[in-house]
C-alpha cells in the first residue's frame, strides 16, 4: 500500500517535511519498496525515534515504509543456539517476559528494559528499531555490543548476519544498505551474569553515561575468569573497554558489587 506526497501547500501546516507513505505486508515487499524508493526512504517501526526527528526536521525522508503489520517479526525465543529477538518485539515485551530461560540466561535484558524512557515508549518502541536507529545512548545497542549479538538483515540479495560491534558504525550510522531491513537480533551466548546501569538527569531521560559488564565467574571463588567484559558509553558508539576483549589473558580480579556504578557516579560529580 502506498500513497503520494502531500498536496502542495499542505506542508506548511505540518511539523515534518512532506513524505510519501507506504505500508509493507511482508519482508520481501518492504525490501522491494526500499529498493524502489531509493536512499532517502526510511523504515517506520515504532517511530519513537524517527518521528520526533522528523518533527524537528532533523530527518527528512522522502518516503516511509511502514513495517508494523508484517507478521512473524515479534518474538522472544531462547533455544540451545542462544536468544532470538524479532525486530518488531517491543521493549515492554522483553521487560515483562516470563520465559524462565530468558530470565535465567539473559536476565540483563528484561532488567535493562526498565531504563528505557517511560511506559508508552516501552509499549510501542521496538528492539530492531532501536538497533537500526543506532543512537549510542541506546541500552540495546550497548548490550548488543557487550554480549556479542548478531544482527540479521534481509535485502534483495538474501539474508546476511553482521556482528553488532561492526553493524553499529557511529552516531545514527550502521552497516545496513538502504534496501535492507533488520529481521532479527541473535544473542549466541548466554549472559546470566551481566548488568547495565546508567545515569540521567531525570527518570526516562536519555542517559548521560552508561556502563555494563558481563562477568564469567569461577565457581566457588567469586573471581572473574579471563574474558569478563565491561562496555561503556558515551562516545560515537558503545564499545568494549580496551584490553578486556573476550579471550584476553589478563589476570582475573575480584569485582566489587558497585564497580559497574562507577561511570554513573562520576557523572553525579
Amino acid at each position: 500500500m502506498g500513497g503520494p506526497a502531500l498536496p502542495e501547500g499542505w506542508e506548511s501546516g505540518l511539523k515534518p517535511a512532506s513524505f510519501a507513505y507506504h505500508r509493507a505486508g511482508s519482508v520481501p515487499e518492504a525490501v522491494t519498496l526500499l529498493g524502489e524508493l531509493g536512499d532517502e526512504a526510511k523504515i517506520l517501526a515504532g517511530g519513537l525515534s524517527l518521528v520526533p526527528m522528523m518533527n524537528f526536521r532533523l530527518a527528512r525522508p522522502s518516503a516511509l515504509v511502514d513495517v508494523t503489520r508484517i507478521p512473524g517479526l515479534s518474538y522472544l525465543r531462547a533455544d540451545p543456539g542462544g536468544l532470538h529477538i524479532g525486530a518488531l518485539t517491543t521493549h515492554r515485551a522483553i521487560e515483562t517476559t516470563t520465559d524462565p530461560a530468558v530470565r535465567r540466561d539473559f536476565g540483563v535484558l528484561p532488567r535493562a528494559a526498565r531504563w528505557i524512557g517511560h511506559y508508552p515508549i516501552r509499549a510501542r518502541g521496538t528492539f530492531g528499531g532501536s538497533i537500526a536507529h543506532a543512537d549510542p545512548a541506546s541500552e540495546w545497542c550497548l548490550l548488543a555490543v557487550l554480549l556479542g549479538a548478531q544482527v540479521v538483515l534481509q535485502g534483495p540479495g538474501g539474508r546476511r548476519t553482521v556482528p553488532a560491534a561492526e553493524f553499529l558504525q557511529g552516531y545514527y550510522t550502521t552497516d545496513a544498505a538502504p534496501d535492507e531491513m533488520i529481521t532479527e537480533v541473535w544473542f549466541p551466548r548466554t549472559a546470566g551474569r551481566a548488568v547495565l546501569t546508567e545515569f540521567a538527569q531525570r527518570a526516562g531521560d536519555f542517559a548521560i553515561v552508561a556502563a555494563a559488564v558481563r562477568a564469567d565467574i569461577a565457581d566457588g571463588t567469586g573471581r572473574c575468569r579471563p574474558g569478563s567484559t565491561p562496555a561503556a558509553w558515551p562516545g560515537s558508539r558503545p564499545c568494549r573497554e580496551p584490553g578486556t576483549r573476550p579471550g584476553n589473558s589478563r589476570r582475573p580480579r575480584s569485582i566489587h558489587p558497585r564497580t559497574t556504578m562507577a561511570a554513573a557516579s562520576t557523572a553525579r560529580g
